[in-house]
C-alpha cells in the first residue's frame, strides 16, 4: 500500500511542521478492462484443463465473478490477472472432481461434447495426439505443462499460480516432457 506523507505547519512542532503519513488506497481493478483484454486467453486455458468449451467458459466467467466480488479486497491490482489464473485453475479442478463424482456414483459417463464440423481438420493427427498425451498425464505435470508451454507463463509465475516452489515447477516439467516424449514415440535425451 502507497503512503502519502503529508507535511503540516503546526508552530508547536517547529519550523518544519509534523510529518503525518495519510494511507492512500490502490487504484481498483478495471474488471471490464481485464474481461475484454484476457478472457480469450483464460478461457483457452480452462479448455486444456477441463477439455470442453462450454465448462470452460463457465469456469471463466465464475472466475470474474469472484474477481469482481473480491476486487476491494486485493491488496496489489496488478496481481489482478495472476488472481484469475489461479481461479480459473482451481475451478477447472473443481468441475474434474465434480465430473468424477458424478460418473463414480451414477455410473454414468456425460456426453461428449459434439466438436464443430471442421474440427478435424484444423487440428492435425500429430496435435490431436500431444493434446491426447498431455490429458493423460497426472494433473500435476499437465497443469505445469499447460501453463508453461500454453500460457507461456515464467517458472515463477507458474509456483505462484499453483502455490508450489519454483524447483516443483521445473520438476514437473521435465517429468511431464519425459512422459510426452515416451508417449508420443520420441527417444530420450
Amino acid at each position: 500500500m502507497a503512503v502519502l506523507i503529508a507535511v503540516e505547519a503546526d508552530p508547536t512542532t517547529g519550523p518544519m511542521g509534523a510529518v503525518v503519513p495519510v494511507p492512500v488506497a490502490p487504484a481498483p481493478v478495471d474488471v471490464h478492462a481485464l474481461y475484454t483484454a484476457h478472457w480469450r486467453y483464460l478461457v483457452r486455458l480452462a479448455v486444456l484443463l477441463v477439455d470442453d468449451v462450454a465448462s470452460a467458459e463457465d469456469v471463466v466467467q465464475d472466475a470474474f465473478v469472484a474477481l469482481h466480488r473480491k476486487s476491494g479486497d486485493l491488496r496489489d491490482p496488478e496481481a489482478a490477472l495472476g488472481y484469475l489464473r489461479t481461479t480459473v485453475l482451481n475451478l477447472s479442478r473443481s468441475v474434474l472432481r465434480r465430473r468424477q463424482v458424478v460418473r463414480k456414483h451414477l455410473r454414468v459417463a456425460e456426453p461428449e461434447a459434439t466438436a464443430p464440423a471442421d474440427h478435424d481438420v484444423l487440428l492435425r493427427d500429430e496435435h490431436r495426439a500431444a493434446l491426447a498425451a498431455v490429458r493423460r498425464l497426472p494433473r500435476h505435470q499437465r497443469e505445469v505443462l499447460i501453463l508453461r508451454y500454453w500460457s507461456g507463463l515464467s517458472e515463477r509465475e507458474i509456483a505462484q499460480t499453483l502455490g508450489i516452489s519454483p524447483g516443483s515447477v521445473k520438476s514437473a516439467a521435465s517429468r511431464g516432457l519425459a512422459a510426452l516424449q515416451k508417449a508420443l514415440g520420441g527417444e530420450a535425451s
